[in-house]
């Protein structure tokens, strides 16, 4: 028999059983004599990245035509869609605009909808102000793009749904099994958690916020690091939802791989303003007090942090000061709805974002994968990887059929 084991139970490692357990069982080499185990270091399923994002369907407007976020984002994204078709998931295809505020974000604004273009999406429409009130009438813009395939959707139930087809396939969900060894045999790979073995064949690690140290297990000398960043958000009260027609975003900063606060309607009738991007002292570290030594020292002694956090200190300071300080977070809001005050903001939850850091100091923005003979890695997988999930995982058990 043949076993693989995909260690983290997040939406990518999820939808990655779900099509290797797809594509196994159309091929006649292993049929039912395949065997695939998930584990799990938390209770349940989504419990970090997947469960406390803001539920967006992403488009693939921003992503470098070609890259590996391009590609499976736009098929993620058709997946993603059907697969809710086909099992009574809610979720709304609301559209979104993107704002430029200042001129100097006319340039890039124009490249992100020839992106878009490039990428396939259709029915784009770059709007001038006047166009961009039409959709938006509490907008402050010189310009926008609309985009009609932008929606919201509620990930964890998506993950649950996932996890329910998973066990009627006879697929086993070992849940509070945290990896803490790999071992490599001539026949076998073996598996230690703090309390069990597990011998396998093949291993897939989709391990999100601990990612690298999960790769470390069989990797030397990794270039790249877990560092994690938190996006707090605040909720509108329901005497501003008014003002928030769609999904409002402004111009992203081209130099760094986060999309900058933004207003985001949710399914359940909500609406969600934020994200910051603080540096976090936590992996899964949700609160301003969330605090870890390990984690702090790991971030703070690699030479790429270092390195970024030479370079944009004054970026990162700001998001600190924004954190702590109420005003000025609705002051970046601001730039988009001006009439948004203090007094609309509720507060919200929190995320914390695996952002992979290579030794040099760049940001890795694209998908980044480490493939062996017997291993997969997953060491970078941020935004859109949600949406992308069932093609990342596609991806990912046609590399594991071909090995």
């Amino acid at each position: 028999m043949n076993h693989f084991t995909i260690i983290g139970a997040g939406i990518v490692g999820l939808a990655t059983a779900l099509k290797l357990n797809e594509n196994l069982s159309k091929r006649d080499a292993f049929g039912t004599e395949a065997k695939i185990t998930i584990l799990e270091k938390e209770n349940g399923v989504s419990k970090h990245q997947t469960g406390n994002n803001s539920g967006v369907i992403h488009s693939g407007i921003y992503y470098k035509p070609g890259s590996l976020k391009a590609l499976n984002c736009i098929n993620g994204y058709k997946m993603l869609i059907k697969f809710c078709d086909e099992n009574n998931i809610k979720y709304n295809l609301c559209g979104k605009v993107v704002v430029a505020t200042d001129e100097c974000e006319i340039e890039y604004l124009k490249t992100l909808y020839e992106r878009g273009v490039e990428n396939g999406l259709e029915n784009l429409k770059m709007l001038s102000e006047q166009e961009l009130k039409q959709i938006e009438p509490n907008v402050k813009g010189i310009a926008g793009i609309y985009v009609p395939q932008t929606g919201i959707i509620d990930y964890k139930i998506v993950s649950e749904k996932m996890k329910e087809i998973l066990i009627s396939k006879g697929v086993e969900i070992k849940f509070n099994e945290e990896v803490i060894g790999i071992e490599q045999h001539n026949s076998h790979q073996l598996i230690r958690t703090k309390s069990n073995k597990y011998e396998t064949d093949f291993i897939i690690s989709c391990a999100g916020l601990q990612s690298d140290r999960v790769a470390s297990l069989t990797e030397n000398n990794l270039n790249v690091r877990i560092i994690p960043f938190r996006g707090e958000y605040y909720k509108l009260k329901d005497s501003a939802k008014h003002l928030v027609k769609t999904l409002i975003y402004p111009v992203p900063d081209p130099n760094f791989p986060f999309l900058g606060v933004h207003f985001t309607n949710l399914i359940d009738g909500g609406v969600e303003a934020g994200p910051n991007a603080v540096f976090s002292f936590k992996r899964e570290g949700y609160t301003r007090t969330s605090f870890n030594f390990n984690d702090t020292f790991q971030s703070l002694t690699w030479p790429g942090f270092l390195l970024v956090a030479k370079k944009y200190w004054r970026t990162g300071m700001g998001e600190f000061y924004r954190s702590f300080r109420k005003k000025a977070f609705v002051q970046a809001l601001q730039k988009l709805i001006p009439q948004i005050t203090e007094s609309d903001l509720a507060k919200g939850g929190a995320g914390v974002r695996a952002q992979a850091c290579e030794k040099n100091g760049g940001l890795v923005d694209d998908f980044y994968l480490i493939e062996r003979e017997k291993v997969i890695h997953v060491l970078n997988a941020p935004s859109p990887a949600a949406t992308a999930s069932l093609a990342i995982g596609d991806y990912i058990a046609n590399r594991v059929i071909k090995k």
